[in-house]
């Protein structure tokens, strides 16, 4: 048996997608509203991680999930993480990948393609779904700069220049040239239009 954990905050689309993993009949699932930061006592981790991609904190995965080798002989007893991307968003990709994922399922994809994968991740291998092949090189070519997409996360948050300055320990002359320089690689027209932006592809 497989022992898949779905990691999702919905509780309508959790419940759907563990009663989809079941129906398989040869999954035990159980799931969480969030990622968790540990293993929980007394629970063994799972085979595989179905996580919505866009609930992912960027980095905090790597200790936890295991990248799957090249050979596919397996991933010396960690969980490997298969992550649920919405079309059209290159920069939520760009965090699941980052995350660890080694598994990327389409949303708007049928449902023999997300049991395909959690097999898939189960042996030690990796899965793209065809459908990402876009989204992936798009990734690829995100323009911004880490300190340019944490000043505009800020930013899109609702912090003045004043308080991007003292978070990120930098003059306000020098968030305004960041900001300036993010609007410049967007194309954007504005600030509020940058973030628009920014949000839209799943950068911030």
């Amino acid at each position: 048996m497989i022992r898949v954990t779905v990691v999702y905050e919905a509780q309508l689309l959790r419940t759907a997608l563990v009663e989809l993993l079941r129906s398989s009949g040869v999954m035990v699932v159980s799931s969480l509203p969030r990622w968790p930061h540990g293993p929980a006592s007394g629970m063994s981790e799972p085979d595989v991680y179905v996580a919505d991609a866009e609930c992912l904190p960027p980095t905090a995965m790597r200790p936890a999930v295991a990248a799957a080798p090249a050979s596919g002989e397996g991933r010396a007893g960690r969980s490997a993480l298969l992550a649920l991307v919405p079309g059209q968003r290159p920069g939520v990709l760009r965090r699941a990948h980052a995350a660890g994922a080694t598994g990327f399922v389409d949303k708007n994809g049928p449902k023999c393609r997300l049991l395909e994968a959690v097999h898939r991740l189960a042996k030690g291998e990796r899965f793209i779904d065809d459908t990402l092949a876009v989204g992936f090189l798009q990734a690829a070519e995100m323009p911004l700069t880490r300190r340019e997409l944490s000043v505009l996360s800020l930013a899109a948050g609702g912090a003045p220049v004043a308080e991007i300055a003292a978070t990120l320990f930098l003059t306000k002359g020098t968030v305004r040239n960041y900001m300036a320089s993010v609007i410049r690689k967007v194309g954007a027209r504005n600030r509020v239009d940058a973030i628009r932006i920014a949000q839209g592809a799943g950068w911030t």
